[in-house]
């Protein structure tokens, strides 16, 4: 078992489907929100929710290649990486690993 009580440390968080290719949405997991992404190479990924700025919802944001834009203050985050890329934004997102398995998406908790 994971530290969570969820073995080893993974959930499900959502059908592959649900997301559209270059997307985000905001899942809520094993009493945890997250965000989870598909990129335009079909990959997903995961990040805190919230934008570590102004606390918007990420997923109202903008997603283009590689980047999530808030939609509060135009802060700008590599979603892949948890990078913050363009100001305001300055601090981080923590990222979760991800992984797919038939059909479904899901995030290991740490």
């Amino acid at each position: 078992m994971g530290g969570d009580g969820v073995p080893d440390g993974w959930v499900e968080a959502c059908a592959v489907d649900d997301i559209e290719p270059e997307d985000v949405i905001e899942v809520q997991c094993a009493g945890r929100t997250f965000a989870v992404y598909r990129s335009p190479e079909d990959t997903f990924h995961a990040t805190d929710p919230i934008c570590t700025h102004e606390r918007a919802r990420l997923a109202d944001g903008l997603v283009q290649g590689d980047i999530i834009e808030c939609p509060k203050h135009n802060g700008r985050f590599n979603y892949r990486t948890g990078e913050a890329t363009r100001p305001p934004a300055r601090e981080n997102l923590c990222i979760y690993p991800v992984r797919t398995e038939a059909g479904r998406v899901f995030i290991r908790m740490g």
